[in-house]
């Protein structure tokens, strides 16, 4: 009986002296690193010395060596293509959590935690580089904009491979990715940072939302919604957390280059970790890999059954092969639809107007500093809400409490309109808007991604889910840009203009969701089919 490590790590020799290459070509930079102790990790202007060179060659071979080792046996992809055995496993929902799926939760959530840090580091090594380099504030947002391009590449790519390849592939893949692009903080030019950071972006996009959907796959049913959207709460403020307190421990120290060679041990973590991630079960059935879906089913089975005839393991008659084109036209067309409007609109409000917030509530007549001080007690009261969009998630309605949060987003920038066309100063008032618009975004960016994971059939469940994190990542590029023309700058007009996305994936998520909480994801593709 074949088992589900053994389709994710077809060639494991492969895999290992490609990981070996990724870890040598990255640890060639550490001798030049270490040269620049001596002015304070300074390496501007610096030439590239031999060992640096190889180690650069070195990290793209590895990578195309480790996933080559990823990738399943062509006769499995011809499989997963095109299924020569029209049978589904899944498993049975009155299945209680288990050790097993603990585990996979922790593992997740450590994975996503590592993501997160990728581009939170962001904002704490600009003022570093600003400086080494020498260039303007200007020039090093270019940095931020290359990275939120690659998360959007990178979530749409890394998506298209896990349901070309698997789950569990995609996502030591990506952490593959952390590790080789750990030599951006090695990099003697701001060019090559850029390079770095894009490709670092690529693999930071792509893990989140193939996490989401392993686990949407794995865990049962009952538990899946609040799992998911607790998933995203807690790995992403881990992120930050684990950002910002490497920041204020390392960069005394080894100055802001140190923020960047962290991909090496936290993608080596993930690896290690992989043991762990298992590949989800309904991807190996539709592969036609049955017996390596069954092992998978009774290790989350809990004891439950005895072996892959228990009454865990259910057979049914699946769905006709979906296709790409199924996201943006066919059944899942309306719905795909109102969670891209409803990411760019996201994308738009967290990437432009809160980053606006601070200079236009001074332009309001606030002092910068009581400015600053009012956005950090709006950020403490909105803290609760995950707890809230966590409980109305999973206890009232996944479709419901994600419109609803979508509406309130979008009620607090209509409040800034009015403040800002009023010239209302007031801080009670501008306290009230910030914390509503604050729990209100941060709601929708929780269930948005969980809820696409649980919508999409199998085929495309990375995809989707993929497709759907870029969208967020997307209204961040689209905010930048509208930023740079001025849109931004006045209150009312830009709270205005994304109120209106935001009320039309309302109307269209209301006409088109569907109801997930505590259903099978098999229930929830017959619903969308008819």
């Amino acid at each position: 009986m074949s088992s589900s490590r053994d389709f994710s790590l077809h060639h494991p020799l492969a895999f290992w002296i490609g990981c070996i290459a990724i870890i040598g070509g990255v640890l060639a930079h550490a001798p030049m690193f270490l040269m620049g102790r001596y002015t304070g990790y300074e390496m501007v202007g610096m030439e590239m010395d031999t060992p640096m060179l190889v180690g650069m060659a070195m990290i793209p071979l590895g990578v195309l060596l480790a996933a080559y080792g990823l990738l399943p046996r062509i006769t499995q992809l011809r499989r997963s293509l095109h299924p020569v055995q029209p049978l589904q496993f899944h498993l049975a929902d009155g299945v209680p959590l288990n050790s097993a799926h603990w585990k996979l939760v922790m593992v997740l959530v450590i994975a996503l935690a590592v993501d997160v840090l990728k581009p939170a580091t962001l904002g704490f090594v600009m003022p570093g580089m600003t400086h080494e380099y020498g260039i303007s504030k200007e020039t090093a947002g270019v940095l931020a904009l290359v990275a939120l391009t690659g998360t959007t590449v990178g979530s749409i790519v890394w998506g298209r491979l896990a349901d070309v390849f698997g789950r569990r592939s995609a996502i030591l893949l990506s952490a593959l990715m952390f590790i080789g692009t750990a030599i951006c903080g090695a990099m003697p030019a701001f060019g090559w940072n850029l390079a770095m950071c894009f490709l670092m972006g690529a693999s930071a996009g792509g893990l989140l939302p193939i996490a989401f959907t392993l686990m949407a796959e794995t865990v049962p049913a009952a538990h899946r919604g609040w799992l998911l959207v607790a998933l995203g709460g807690v790995g992403t403020s881990a992120g930050y957390l684990l950002a910002a307190g490497a920041a204020d421990l390392l960069v005394p120290l080894y100055s802001w280059r140190a923020l960047w060679l962290l991909g090496l041990p936290t993608g080596l973590l993930i690896i290690l970790l992989g043991r762990y991630i298992p590949e989800s079960p309904r991807f190996l059935a539709n592969a036609g890999l049955f017996d390596a879906a069954r092992t998978v089913l009774a290790r989350f089975s809990g004891g439950h059954t005895a072996g892959a005839d228990a009454a865990t393991v259910v057979a049914e008659p699946e769905a006709p092969p979906a296709r790409l084109s199924t996201l943006l036209r066919g059944p899942h067309a309306r719905i795909t639809w109102g969670l891209i409007v409803a990411g760019l609109a996201w994308g738009l409000v967290n990437f432009g107007f809160v980053l606006w917030l601070p200079t236009n509530l001074g332009a309001m007549g606030l002092d910068p500093a009581a400015a600053n001080g009012l956005l950090a007690r709006s950020a403490l009261l909105a803290l609760p809400g995950t707890a809230a969009v966590i409980w109305l998630y999973h206890r009232w309605s996944s479709v419901k409490a994600l419109v609803l949060f979508i509406v309130l987003t979008a009620a607090a920038l209509l409040l800034f309109t009015a403040l800002g066309a009023l010239r209302v100063n007031s801080a009670a008032a501008v306290v009230a808007a910030t914390a509503l618009l604050l729990i209100s975004s941060s709601g929708v960016i929780a269930m948005l991604i969980p809820y696409a994971a649980e919508i999409y059939p199998v085929q495309l469940r990375g995809t989707g889910s993929g497709v759907i994190a870029a969208s967020s990542k997307a209204g961040g590029i689209l905010g930048a840009g509208l930023g740079v023309l001025g849109l931004f700058g006045h209150l009312s007009l830009s709270a205005l203009a994304i109120a209106a996305p935001m009320a039309i994936a309302a109307v269209l998520l209301m006409r088109s969701g569907v109801e997930t909480r505590g259903r099978r994801l098999e229930d929830i593709q017959a619903e969308l089919a008819q």
